[in-house]
């Protein structure tokens, strides 16, 4: 690992890094809370995705999470949101795929599929890495936003004895029926739909064996995306299908940005 910065909050430290990665075959990076509760014992790890566009650098600048991290004696971990600088033909072409845009997916179609494998990274590698090389155990929880709240409830359903915690704030929950999921799962998965349901929380929550999650959503009702990209009473229902407790929290008001995350990311 390559140490990139370090700043000093809420008596802990905020460490950004670079390193080799296995999963996509090309330098990754995040970036890490560590409280100062460190000093005297390993600790938890809440893993942030976040969404379209964003770097490891998002939620760590906007947020204000470390105060609340620092009280309660956990880390944050923030990766990058895809691959970079892969040289794939068309990888910054659009902002909604590609570069910021890897979809927490392992991608099986060329030319992603060499790189942009984020399930296995998120889910299998950077923890690996992450509990080898800072004071923190194996209790992990997991949270995002938007297209990082798609990740999050994904991966959770695929593993979920592995969180100890599940939450989102505006995820994308049917990606197969909205146009950023279809975009991207026909271009890293190809056009069998029956491929896309391994990464769409609305198909894996009605599936999903009877109170093996719990699940906090926030939602703010004047967000944008709300109707045409996210859907998250499709979640809600398929979650009661399955029998699985979610709690679905539309906030009057608050739309898609970090100020209706840092507002309630106490909670998560």
């Amino acid at each position: 690992m390559k140490l990139i910065s370090k700043s000093k909050t809420f008596g802990g430290v905020i460490e950004s890094y670079s390193h080799p990665s296995t999963a996509c075959n090309c330098e990754m990076r995040f970036s890490i809370y560590l409280p100062q509760l460190t000093s005297k014992s390993n600790v938890p790890t809440l893993y942030w995705l976040s969404g379209l566009t964003c770097t490891d650098q998002n939620f760590m600048t906007k947020s204000g999470a470390q105060r609340i991290a620092a009280e309660l004696g956990i880390a944050i971990v923030a990766p990058d949101t895809s691959p970079r600088g892969c040289n794939i033909e068309g990888e910054d072409d659009h902002w909604d795929f590609g570069t910021g845009a890897g979809f927490y997916v392992d991608a099986t179609q060329q030319p992603w599929a060499k790189n942009y494998n984020m399930y296995s990274y998120i889910s299998k590698e950077l923890p690996a890495l992450i509990e080898s090389q800072f004071p923190v155990n194996n209790i992990k929880g997991i949270s995002g936003h938007s297209m990082g709240g798609h990740g999050a409830l994904t991966i959770a359903f695929r593993n979920p004895k592995s969180y100890a915690s599940v939450s989102a704030f505006s995820p994308i929950c049917a990606p197969s029926k909205v146009p950023w999921g279809i975009k991207a799962f026909s271009k890293y998965l190809g056009d069998e739909k029956k491929d896309w349901e391994q990464y769409d929380a609305h198909i894996l929550a009605k599936n999903a064996d009877a109170n093996s999650i719990e699940i906090l959503v926030d939602q703010g009702d004047e967000d944008e995306f709300l109707e045409n990209q996210l859907k998250p009473r499709s979640l809600v229902d398929s979650c009661h299908e399955s029998g699985n407790k979610i709690e679905l929290r539309l906030q009057p008001g608050y739309d898609h940005s970090y100020y209706f995350i840092a507002t309630f990311i106490e909670d998560h």
